[in-house]
């Protein structure tokens, strides 16, 4: 899949079921794409992730949770972690 949108960018990334912050995406992201992108944006597109045309474009569990949080071990932010079973 070669990614052509912020939703295909943060899926790449966290196709690989690992922890991710927004700062971790925006970094990556950043760094392949030349591009930046705010936290309310990645949020989105993580929040996307949840939809049912994502669902279908990435292959994703129509009914189960895929995506999953915690909170950082100092207060300040979240984590997210993709969900995919196989």
């Amino acid at each position: 899949m070669k990614p052509s949108c912020l939703d295909d960018y943060v899926f790449v990334c966290m196709r690989n079921g690992k922890w991710w912050t927004f700062w971790e995406l925006q970094s990556v992201i950043k760094e392949k794409t030349g591009k930046f992108y705010g936290e309310p944006t990645i949020s989105a597109a993580i929040r996307n992730l949840r939809k049912d045309y994502a669902r279908v474009k990435y292959d994703l569990p129509s009914l189960d949770e895929i995506v999953i949080k915690k909170r950082l071990w100092n207060g300040n932010g979240w984590k997210y972690r993709l969900i995919i079973k196989e």
